[in-house]
């Protein structure tokens, strides 16, 4: 501990002296504890003095002493634990337990030894031993919830157990199924939960009972590119190991009863349905799809043009049942419940109406929370609202940066996969933002203002409501940037705009009106109020559609990771800290920015392939050329945002008349499938026709297909790119080009003429690719060339999947992903 000099009394800590700072003038606890009373002012002053002088010559542990004495120590716990469970998501392999266990008991006895130190020594003890605890809640996740995932694409006849469904706005209806049996081929590794689409015309079947059907399973996909997000991740900590559809309209069946748990889950379930196609049943077409969607979360009835002409606005965050949603419904039922006892004579002088009031909001709040699915942002809000709720019931004041804390620290540790969630990261940078930028207004210095004059009720009403408004919509905005870069790719260049429009009618007209319809439900009066509510939303779609008609949407492309990290923790410390410490995190944010947009570095790709192997792109400067004619849109969009990709190059698309032979019996058949017969190729025909597609797609700079043959490319490096859509051309494709890609398994793994050979079978394992020329060599060829696969690693439990061999019923080895090319 450092020592100061005070005069008559030596050796006081440090932790003392700061005290004199900290409290404008309040002696520190030895001089007012000294057995000499006889100290006159003077005396007492100049030793004040000299404290002060002394500490100024420590700012930085001055700095660490201010934080602990306003509490921020306790603010930084969540983000020790989400670093860890970060840092374990992020790895190659599963760390060992053992070692995460053995550092963490380690470093109990020094964080709790050191936790009353005012300066560094005890933060770094803090992160010493909560790092490892975040990891630890990690590896307990994965290992509780144990999700199977499916290995490979099948169909099979399957039955089990409607858990929810959801319908969108062409009628047809995803079904999550908890599954039971499979047959007519029974599956050895079969998922718990599988999500289906039924597109057939049928009446709907109830949750929780059974249902059946003949369906296609396939695995959730992976990343799009590296670094993109991973559903399959997600759909592993989400329970749900398969997607897919049913080839018809499923049927009713009898079910294995779940248990008391399995019902109140179903039971919630049913109103959470019921409750959103009442509101659909109310209010017609997208404005009462959104209407359910802000009450239930469901938003597969909202159309696709709808959803992004909210994006486009800045927007998109209404349809989340997030802060603003729980804030709003709670805000306006503690302000209707405290106006309805007032209107009672004598009632809130004889009871505590604010105390009611409150009491009716959590109960009104978690009926909320417990009908909107449980979204990530959703959880933190009700925690967060409880909190404050909980605290006005017991007359205190409810401190935001904790509230903030504690419904992090909670949620981590229930779901430490949360930290990856993008909704998780923007829904608490937008808290912190807003909560830092209360208290810097809050804290500004004051200024006598004039009354306004004649307009002094709007300038002061109307102009805080606005400016409020304003000042919310931008520092929300500024806080979620980097998280809409690192996820999405893009940003509303007129969010700001489509939140100062719309954001009123939400919060006078929407979500009120929305509430008192809810609560008006049971006794059938909420048919006006749904109405205007509708009336509510419809303004808001127009309002957003005429901001996205400006056309302001900016494709950033995809950043460094280290950059994302540097600027998420940097504006982090910036909102948690208060004294120059924080300046810490702007040094991060500009480190941040200057590895984001540093010039240079590895060359863009080349050739893009999908995970299916269906698509594939030759990358020419700022246009990019795909061998189908309307590429998917789920595949096609995260590659656009990515990449930055330019004008779409159509294929070439002809028919050439006897480029097969006869029909033969496929040697692979996929899981699960019969035999089909597929085609054998005339060589010379096949020969000629490639050659011609080569030679136009050289010129045109595109693909050039021949009908459920093949298509062929030339890349800006002269690399010759098949993507062959029948195997009978396999033989010709391997002889005339470098690169050849099949989107279905084969037993051989490579061309004998030396081409790369790229099948389903390597794409399962590697995900989807991207192929760059070898850094500073012009015309290199296909072999110098490097892979980078969008799976990263077999070895964690949501890829380890991809490994699994149905013929043996085993995990194959990990063989090593080639990042390069030969």
């Amino acid at each position: 501990m450092a020592k100061v000099d005070v005069g008559e009394r030596r050796d006081v800590p440090e932790a003392y002296a700061f005290r004199a700072v900290a409290d404008d003038g309040v002696l520190p606890a030895p001089l007012r504890e000294t057995p000499s009373r006889r100290m006159s002012v003077a005396a007492v002053l100049q030793t004040a003095g000299r404290v002060r002088l002394a500490v100024s010559e420590w700012p930085i542990a001055t700095a660490f002493a201010a934080e602990r004495a306003h509490g921020h120590f306790f603010l930084l716990v969540p983000v020790f634990l989400g670093i860890g469970a970060a840092l374990w998501f992020a790895g190659v392999s599963d760390p060992s337990l053992l070692a995460l266990a053995l550092l963490a008991c380690a470093t109990l006895w020094p964080a709790l030894r050191l936790r009353h130190r005012e300066d560094w020594t005890a933060l770094t003890a803090a992160a010493a031993f909560l790092v490892p605890v975040g990891m630890l809640l990690a590896a307990f996740e994965s290992a509780r919830l144990d999700t199977v995932i499916l290995d490979a694409p099948v169909t099979s006849e399957i039955s089990g157990r409607v858990l929810s469904r959801e319908s969108d706005e062409r009628g047809a209806i995803r079904y999550r199924i908890a599954l039971e049996t499979t047959r007519d081929p029974v599956l050895k590794r079969a998922p718990r939960i599988v999500t289906l689409l039924a597109r057939s015309r049928h009446a709907p079947i109830a949750i929780g009972d059974g249902i059946s059907g003949r369906a296609r399973l396939g695995p959730p996909s992976g990343p799009a590119l590296s670094g993109l997000n991973d559903f399959t991740f997600d759909a592993y900590f989400a329970g749900n190991g398969a997607i897919g559809y049913f080839y018809g309209a499923p049927s009713t069946v009898a079910s294995v009863d779940t248990g008391l748990d399995g019902r109140i889950r179903e039971t919630i379930a049913t109103w959470r349905n019921n409750l959103t196609e009442h509101i659909r049943g109310r209010i017609g077409g997208d404005a009462g799809a959104i209407a359910a969607a802000l009450v239930t979360a469901e938003q597969r009835a909202i159309g696709a043009e709808t959803v992004e002409a909210l994006r486009q606005a800045g927007l998109a965050h209404v349809l989340a049942i997030s802060g603003l949603n729980m804030v709003l419904a709670a805000g306006t039922f503690l302000v209707g419940a405290r106006m309805a006892m007032a209107l009672i004579p004598g009632f809130a002088e004889r009871y505590p109406s604010k105390k009611i009031a409150a009491a009716g909001a959590l109960v009104m709040v978690t009926l909320y929370i417990l009908v909107s699915g449980g979204a990530i942002s959703a959880v933190r809000s009700w925690i967060m609202i409880c909190v404050m709720l909980i605290a006005v019931l017991f007359g205190r004041s409810a401190i935001s940066l904790r509230n903030v804390a504690l419904s992090a620290i909670l949620i981590l540790l229930l779901t430490p996969s949360a930290v990856t969630n993008p909704g998780f990261q923007m829904s608490y940078a937008a808290t912190l933002g807003l909560v830092a930028g209360y208290a810097a207004w809050r804290e500004r210095p004051v200024r006598t203002e004039s009354r306004g004059g004649p307009f002094q009720l709007f300038g002061g009403a109307a102009g805080r409501f606005f400016g409020g408004l304003l000042l919310s919509s931008l520092i929300g905005g500024f806080a979620t940037l980097i998280y809409s870069i690192g996820h999405f790719h893009r940003i509303p260049a007129y969010g700001l705009a489509g939140n100062l429009l719309a954001m009123p009618v939400i919060s006078v007209i929407v979500m009120p009106f929305g509430l008192i319809a809810v609560l008006l439900m049971p006794f059938g009066l909420d048919a006006i109020p749904f109405e205007i509510m509708g009336k509510g939303i419809e303004w808001m779609i127009a309002l957003s559609t005429w901001v996205a008609g400006w056309k302001g949407e900016i494709v950033t492309g995809r950043i460094s990771p280290l950059a994302f990290v540097l600027i998420g923790v940097g504006g982090g410390l910036v909102c948690l800290l208060r004294t120059r410490l924080r300046h810490a995190g702007t040094v991060l944010v500009l480190f941040g920015l200057g590895v984001a947009f540093w010039p240079g570095g590895r060359a863009g790709p080349e050739v893009l392939v999908s995970e299916d192997g269906r698509l594939v792109a030759v990358l020419r400067g700022d246009r990019v050329a795909t061998n189908r004619t309307r590429p998917p849109d789920f595949i096609y969009d995260q590659w656009r945002r990515a990449l930055r990709l330019g004008d779409l190059v159509k294929p070439d698309m002809r028919k050439t008349a006897g480029l097969t032979l006869e029909e033969a019996t496929e040697e692979m058949p996929a899981v699960g499938e019969r035999k089909r017969p597929r085609r054998k190729a005339d060589r010379q025909k096949a020969k000629d026709a490639l050659s011609a597609a080569f030679e136009t797609a050289g010129k045109r700079g595109g693909f050039v297909c021949e009908a459920k043959a093949f298509c062929a490319a030339i890349s800006p490096s002269g690399w010759r790119v098949v993507a062959l859509e029948d195997s009978a051309f396999l033989g010709t494709a391997c002889d005339a080009a470098d690169l050849v890609v099949v989107p279905f398994p084969l037993r051989i793994d490579t061309c004998r003429s030396g081409a790369r050979l790229v099948t389903a079978r390597h794409l399962r394992r590697t995900g989807a690719l991207e192929i760059m020329p070898a850094d500073g060599m012009a015309n290199a060829s296909l072999s110098q060339a490097t892979f980078l696969p969008a799976v990263e690693t077999l070895d964690r439990p949501w890829s380890r999947h991809r490994t699994y061999d149905w013929r043996i019923g085993q995990f194959e080895a990990e063989p090593a992903i080639n990042g390069s090319g030969g």
